[in-house]
């Protein structure tokens, strides 16, 4: 950590455009497979990805824990930590419908809850999100 200022903490973390994006899938594509990671059409690298998901592993931001349906694969899934960061990704998404000349179409899977009514939106990807991620762990 190279200071002690709030901003910088959270930029070391998750302050790159692949970890954010590996959030989003997990949040809002159900992506939670190594290969669905890969198949998103930003393109990533493997081993920017392995890097990636081994950072947010350490950080306690996801887990990974060997996959029920398939014993050859680990599935990812997102703490109450990363799940903390769904205000950060709807923020930068309704900066950027606001801002941006040209957006594809699944904005609306991320920013659409939230666009009609902030705080409604957020209780309810959060409570998804949750049953999704926290409760098929238990």
């Amino acid at each position: 950590m190279r200071s002690d200022c709030p901003l910088n903490f959270g930029l070391e973390i998750f302050g790159d455009k692949w970890t954010l994006l590996i959030i989003r899938d997990l949040m809002f594509f159900g992506k939670r497979y190594y290969g669905e990671f890969l198949e998103s059409e930003e393109g990533i690298s493997t081993n920017i990805l392995a890097d990636r998901l081994a950072m947010l592993e350490k950080q306690k931001i996801i887990v990974k824990k060997k996959s029920s349906t398939h014993k050859q694969k680990y599935i990812y899934s997102l703490t109450q930590k990363g799940i903390d960061l769904l205000p950060v990704i709807i923020t930068i998404g309704l900066w950027s419908d606001q801002y941006a000349t040209k957006l594809n179409p699944h904005r609306d899977i991320i920013i659409g809850e939230a666009k009609k009514n902030y705080t409604k939106g957020l209780q309810v990807v959060t409570k998804r999100l949750q049953q999704a991620h926290l409760q098929e762990r238990d």
